[in-house]
């Protein structure tokens, strides 16, 4: 995996929220006109609270031990981070591409998940907490 400390402050910030989970920190880095995409919806979801909303969702379904980013590739204000975990038994691979602007906060964040059966499995995992948050 490309060192985090090699990563951009933006994607550092990123891990630094994954790890910890602090809501201020994820309110820092999300821009008021984020766009969220999700595997699971076709449309865009846009705004910085709807894709908060979306992203602690996912740190809930996906946050466990298991979760790990395993490789990372970056550009002058985007990144790709590959991420790997088992979701109810089945092999979950997936990537986040993220952009962000000039002051740092993210404007753009995307999922993408494979296989189609591990996606099918978080799907209903994510409406679930999405219903109650």
């Amino acid at each position: 995996m490309t060192a985090v400390s090699d990563a951009p402050p933006t994607i550092a910030a990123w891990h630094d929220y994954v790890a910890g989970r602090d809501p201020a920190a994820l309110d820092a880095l999300i821009d008021e006109d984020c766009v969220f995409q999700s595997p699971a919806v076709h449309t865009p979801q846009v705004g910085k609270a709807t894709t908060m909303k979306y992203l602690r969702a996912a740190m809930e379904v996906l946050g466990t031990p298991d979760f790990r980013y395993v490789e990372g590739w970056y550009g002058e204000r985007s990144a790709v981070l590959e991420f790997t975990m088992t979701l109810e038994g089945k092999a979950l691979n997936g990537v986040d591409i993220i952009h962000w602007n000039e002051a740092g906060r993210i404007t753009s964040f995307r999922v993408m998940v494979r296989p189609v059966k591990a996606l099918m499995a978080l799907m209903p995992a994510m409406a679930a907490v999405l219903e109650r948050v």
